[in-house]
C-alpha cells in the first residue's frame, strides 16, 4: 500500500499527523485513516525541521507492514540533490527500502525546474523530489494521482485530517 503523510503542529508542544493509505495512484478514496496525537515535540529550530517532524511521520508508519511507497508534504532534497530534505531522513530511517515521493507547494531556493509539476489548469507547480525512485516516474505518478487541481485528492485529505477538521 502507499501512503501520504502530513503533519500540524500547536506551537512547540504537540503535533497531530495523519497517514492516509491507498492502493492505487489513481484512488478518489482512502483505504486506510489514521491519526495520532505526538506530545512533547522537537521545538522548532531553522535547518533541522527534520528532527520535529521525523518522529512523527515515523510513529505514523510504525505499526504498518505493507509499505510500498510514502508520499511527504515536502522535500526529499533540498536545492540540487546532496541536501537532504525530510524525505530523505525518512527514508534513512525507514532502512533505505522504501521509496519516498516528496510534494512540496512552495518552491526551495535552488529547487531545479526540473522538479516542477503542472496538474489541471494550474499555471504554479508543485515541486516533485524522490528517493528510490526515478524522478520522472515520482512525477508521472504524482500528475496521474486522483483530482483535476493543482493539489492531488489525498494529499488534500491528509492535509485537513492532520489539521483535525
Amino acid at each position: 500500500m502507499k501512503y501520504v503523510l502530513d503533519v500540524q503542529y500547536n506551537g512547540n508542544e504537540d503535533a497531530l499527523v495523519a497517514c492516509i493509505g491507498f492502493n492505487n495512484w489513481d484512488d478518489a478514496e482512502p483505504s486506510y485513516i489514521k491519526t495520532h496525537f505526538i506530545e512533547k515535540i522537537e521545538p522548532y529550530v531553522a535547518g533541522s525541521f527534520y528532527k520535529r517532524e521525523l518522529p512523527c511521520l515515523l510513529e505514523a508508519l510504525k505499526e504498518l507492514d505493507d509499505i510500498e511507497c510514502v508520499v511527504v508534504d515536502g522535500y526529499v532534497w533540498l536545492g540540487e540533490v546532496g541536501h537532504d530534505g525530510l524525505g530523505m531522513h525518512l527514508f534513512n530511517a525507514l532502512n533505505k527500502k522504501v521509496p519516498i515521493i516528496g510534494v512540496a507547494k512552495t518552491v526551495f531556493a535552488g529547487t531545479p525546474r526540473s522538479c516542477e509539476v503542472l496538474r489541471g489548469e494550474s499555471v504554479k507547480p508543485l515541486y516533485v523530489t524522490s528517493v528510490n525512485i526515478e524522478l520522472e516516474e515520482a512525477k508521472r505518478l504524482v500528475l496521474f494521482m486522483h483530482g483535476k487541481y493543482r493539489f492531488p485528492t489525498l494529499l488534500k485529505e491528509v492535509d485537513t485530517l492532520c489539521r483535525g477538521k
